[in-house]
């Protein structure tokens, strides 16, 4: 009994050591440090006490350089997209899994509407440097996704050790009554629209867009573009 105990109890210690890893760590001198820009992190992130201020935006010569802390959001206020388009990106994670203990993901949003209140709606396709990728979406306190925990596809690039260098261009495009994903040219996943707008999702595809972090995670974020389908 006493050998199972001391087993019980290192396991609960090996679990809680599991846990504070992957709690979110806050960025020394964080901050958005672009002019125009604006940010959120997410709501389970705030109810645990983050803060904006612990994840950083800021400028790598043209690019953006994005460092977290707390999973977040960040877009310009003008860019905006409404019917058929594609909002895409090419994301460099130079040091894979460099803050964290396992992959974290990162990519772009759509749709956003009511930024930055309580009651935001975003969309997002995010890959991870395995070779997986999401697609999910917030609106408010509640999120819906579209291909469950995430999914691996060919088409996503995997780094080849901790600590290299993986780069993911990433798209997000409404096309008539779909939404697709396509990430290094390939088209990864495709919904109906019904499915990503309605009740607790979003109040449509037409909305800010931008790009969205994982906790504990950088990247550097290259031609952040919009184009018209």
């Amino acid at each position: 009994m006493r050998s199972m105990g001391m087993a019980v109890a290192s396991l609960l210690l090996v679990s809680s050591a599991a846990v504070a890893q992957d709690a979110s760590h806050a960025v020394a001198e964080g901050g958005i440090k672009i002019a125009g820009w604006q940010g959120k992190i997410d709501p389970g992130e705030a109810r645990n006490g983050g803060k904006l201020e612990g994840a950083k935006l800021e400028k790598a010569g043209d690019d953006l350089h994005v460092t977290t802390g707390p999973a977040v959001a960040y877009w310009q206020p003008s860019n905006v997209a409404k019917g058929d388009y594609t909002v895409k990106a090419t994301f460099t994670e130079e040091k894979y899994m460099g803050l964290n203990n396992h992959p974290h993901p990162y990519g772009v949003f759509i749709a956003g509407n009511d930024m930055g209140t309580e009651k935001q709606s975003y969309l997002y396709c995010t890959a991870y440097g395995d070779g997986r990728f999401i697609v999910r979406g917030f609106s408010g306190d509640s999120t819906f996704r579209l291909n469950g925990r995430g999914e691996p596809n060919a088409a996503i690039h995997k780094a080849s050790a901790v600590g290299t260098s993986v780069s993911q261009e990433i798209a997000l495009s409404v096309k008539g009554n779909k939404v697709e994903c396509a990430i290094n040219g390939q088209v990864v996943g495709s919904y109906d629209k019904s499915a990503v707008v309605g009740a607790n999702k979003l109040t449509s595809t037409d909305g800010i867009y931008g790009v969205r972090f994982g906790h504990n995670t950088e990247a550097v974020v290259k031609g952040l573009t919009l184009a018209k389908n």
